[in-house]
């Protein structure tokens, strides 16, 4: 092998950002894992994430084995000036996983999950997906809030906060974090809970993935058995009468109950509206809580059965596969208006791809009484986020689908937050300086601070990203 060019941290390729053979070398003595580089095999392999859209290629790919290479893998960045990407799950829409010419620090191979089921926790490693961990937690009839898609990774999904079937009783996902081992861009290992560096575990609760590489999570985990789940679909015909009922619906269920409600198709391409929801509680219980649901027209199809809670997890999963194109757009909503509801049916009647959805995800009644302050997640007075999400096969379909989605998403501004969903969003190149900034809400200077604190130089670069001032 030869010295390889590589990206700075400021995306920049310089004739002096060489790394020579020797130093590649030597990182790779010093590693547990794998290091690949391109043209090796099992490279293209891992640098594949979820959104068949992202197709980067980074100068060296650190497969870690365990905390000890995640620690050299920042030390050989730090040092050598590398532009740097994380990745967990490779879930993230944006590809802030995978960064072109650099270093991507690859957790997808650190897959341990112990549960500790007396005291009701779990320790998860940071490549773990929520697959993965509800496998071992269901085992002993446990589980915590875990978004909707077992696909995703835990990593991602709670730093940006989590939302998921079980919030409605449970809050999201970062409402659940114990504790997590970190790694900070000078290379230290770090505790952080409650008690322990307490800033910073406030800043992990939704400040995304600016102040580290997270390399285990603990969580609080809850008695969750069978629940009583699954899509109602009703004809497109339909749609305002059922949104506006979803509406009424969503905003009066307990506790034990979220939602979600989908303008989608079918995979004939037949439009459709999908209401679906998860009761995490007695069987006799949520078919009373349903009864409104069940009672509300006439449905093209009710799948509303008692399932295994894996089961409900899969579903999102199963209707948005890897591979495709993917170009979504979020925000959060405190109501459903009706020129919200007249907006987005007449925005699905012009969709491009039959393969697209538009999606209220529900945050969920516990989720909403934390204080907006208590975490970095600071939606908490928003009922819904809304996600305009594009997907397609031909990748020449590009610009009609992207240019879809952005009016749609332009039309729906004034009805919503304006704020996003950091989880949902790309880089500033994107989505621009002010709109990551609103994102962050009233917690922003907060985050700031801390980024001058944990990482000043900016390593931690490729996410809704918090700049340094300092």
């Amino acid at each position: 092998m030869a010295d390889q060019q590589v990206v700075t941290t400021r995306g920049t390729i310089l004739k002096e950002a060489v790394l020579k053979e020797s130093t590649i070398q030597d990182f790779n003595a010093r590693l547990r894992g794998t290091l690949l580089r391109p043209g090796e095999a099992g490279y293209d392999d891992a640098r594949k994430i979820w959104n068949g859209m992202i197709d980067r290629k980074p100068t060296l790919i650190a497969r870690c084995a365990g905390v000890a290479d995640v620690i050299h893998a920042v030390h050989f960045a730090r040092t050598h000036n590398l532009l740097v990407s994380v990745r967990g799950g490779g879930h993230n829409v944006p590809g802030n996983a995978v960064c072109e010419g650099g270093i991507m620090i690859d957790l997808s191979r650190m897959k341990s999950v112990r549960v500790e089921p007396l005291r009701c926790t779990a320790r998860a490693e940071g490549g773990v997906t929520w697959g993965e961990f509800d496998h071992e937690t269901q085992a002993f009839g446990l589980a915590t809030t875990g978004g909707t898609d077992s696909t995703t990774g835990i990593a991602g999904l709670t730093l940006g906060g989590g939302l998921g079937w079980l919030a409605g009783k449970y809050g999201l996902a970062c409402d659940n974090l114990l504790c997590v081992d970190i790694v900070t861009a000078d290379g230290r290992f770090l505790v952080a809970s409650a008690t322990e560096n307490a800033d910073l575990f406030w800043g992990l609760r939704g400040g995304g993935g600016n102040f580290g590489v997270v390399t285990s999570f603990e969580y609080r985990l809850h008695p969750v058995g069978p629940v009583l789940a699954g899509p109602v679909m009703y004809p497109f015909e339909r749609a305002r009468d059922v949104l506006r009922f979803y509406r009424d619906f969503s905003s009066t269920i307990p506790d034990e109950m979220n939602t979600v409600c989908l303008l989608t198709s079918l995979p004939d391409g037949v439009p459709v509206v999908v209401i679906a929801v998860c009761y995490n509680g007695t069987i006799d219980a949520g078919e009373k809580a349903l009864k409104p649901l069940r009672a509300f027209g006439r449905p093209l199809a009710d799948h509303l059965r008692p399932m295994p809670y894996t089961e409900i997890q899969s579903l999102v999963g199963s209707m948005a596969p890897p591979g495709r194109q993917n170009y979504w757009k979020s925000s959060f909503m405190k109501t459903i208006s009706d020129e919200a509801v007249d907006t987005l049916v007449a925005s699905c009647a012009t969709v491009p791809s039959p393969l697209s959805q538009v999606v209220f995800q529900q945050l969920g009644n516990a989720a909403n009484r934390v204080r907006n302050n208590d975490t970095a997640f600071s939606h908490r007075d928003a009922r819904y986020e809304l996600l305009m999400l594009s997907m397609w096969l031909d990748p020449a379909e590009y610009e009609v689908n992207v240019e879809w989605t952005r009016r749609v998403a332009e039309a729906m501004e004034p009805l919503t937050t304006g704020r996003a969903y950091v989880n949902q969003m790309g880089i500033e190149a994107e989505e621009g300086a002010d709109r990551i900034k609103a994102a962050y809400g009233s917690n922003y200077d907060r985050l700031v601070a801390l980024k001058n604190k944990y990482d000043p130089t900016n390593l931690f670069r490729l996410n809704p990203n918090i700049k340094p001032t300092v």
